[in-house]
């Protein structure tokens, strides 16, 4: 949308068109030998000085730069390209690489995952037949893109990295509950905090008592709901209540804590679901629909900063002509 903003170009007629239409402001003073001059009409000259064609110059470059600015413009400046995941193994992209022939192309190492988005929000600044590789973890999108280049995807499932998940136990068997996260794999590690911190992201409440106020935690699982009246209205879902409130979210079932197996998968399982939030699947090898009609991404603002300062520069030489202009 912003491309709509070149369609405002014929302003630069208006600076013209003021100039061309301003006139000096004279005063006609008779004289005493004025009569013995033969009568004529009085004629004006116009004659331009070197401000008014510098000024007039200074105008038309400001409103154009004002209007390359609002517009965003995107020069292609980029060509054959590697885009790298973080943490892809360097061994396995030189090797795609290598089979793609894109040795030469420059490599450009992505903010994230999610190689897709950056792509299409960068992807003007690609030239128009440049060829990519996306290497590494990428994320698979719920849709698949239809991009204006030819996109070649290896992808290779990175180790998740390790993960500290600070865990406060309220509890007189407070034991069992610790047993219940050893049953843990993977790259989770579990530390117990005697007291809640800031680093707590988890409060397990065993205890018939309420906890005091200054107690919070971004999750508790709280099995003697006692102190928490509030839950006794909550929404309910698959079993299990829930509310978000001062203290943090709350939720409470009638499977805490777990008694078997399963009710522990079920319990680890929600955390993560709802709570922690589900790793991306990895993208498979495939290449995407190359599609030269689909959208342009979003605005790069490759060219803002530049255009900003030469904005700036282009409003302070106008002021200054004109102020010389007028003494």
């Amino acid at each position: 949308m912003n491309s709509l903003w070149w369609w405002a170009l014929p302003v630069l007629m208006l600076p013209i068109l003021w100039h061309r239409q301003k006139r000096e402001q004279t005063r006609a003073m008779p004289l005493a030998t004025a009569r013995f001059l033969p009568r004529s009409e009085p004629v004006q000259l116009r004659v331009w000085r070197w401000s008014d064609l510098f000024l007039l110059l200074l105008r038309c470059l400001l409103l154009a730069a004002l209007i390359a600015l609002l517009a965003d413009p995107v020069l292609p400046w980029r060509g054959h390209s590697v885009l790298v995941v973080p943490g892809a193994d360097p061994a396995f992209v030189d090797k795609q690489v290598r089979e793609a022939h894109l040795t030469e192309a420059r490599r450009i190492e992505l903010p994230g995952r999610d190689a897709y988005r950056w792509l299409h929000e960068h992807e003007r600044e690609f030239e128009p037949h440049a060829r990519l590789l996306l290497a590494g973890d990428v994320a698979m999108p719920a849709v698949l893109p239809h991009l204006r280049h030819a996109v070649i995807v290896r992808s290779q499932a990175a180790s998740p990295a390790p993960v500290e998940r600070h865990v406060s136990v309220f509890s007189r068997r407070a034991d069992a509950w610790r047993k219940l996260f050893d049953a843990l794999d993977g790259p989770q590690r579990t530390v117990f905090d005697e007291q809640a911190n800031a680093k707590t992201g988890l409060v397990i409440w065993d205890l018939p008592e309420a906890p005091p106020a200054s107690l919070r935690a971004p999750l508790w699982w709280v099995a003697d709901a006692t102190g928490f009246p509030e839950l006794d209205k909550a929404p309910q879902v698959d079993g299990m209540r829930y509310l978000d409130s001062a203290r943090g979210r709350l939720w409470r079932a009638a499977w805490l804590p777990p008694q078997d197996a399963a009710s522990a998968r079920t319990l680890f399982a929600s955390w993560q679901r709802l709570h922690l939030g589900l790793r991306p699947y990895t993208a498979p090898a495939q290449a995407p629909v190359v599609d030269a009609r689909a959208p342009a991404g979003p605005d790069g603002g490759a060219l803002r900063e530049a255009l900003s300062i030469a904005l700036l520069v282009l409003f302070a030489l106008e002021r200054m002509v004109t102020h010389v202009r007028r003494r």
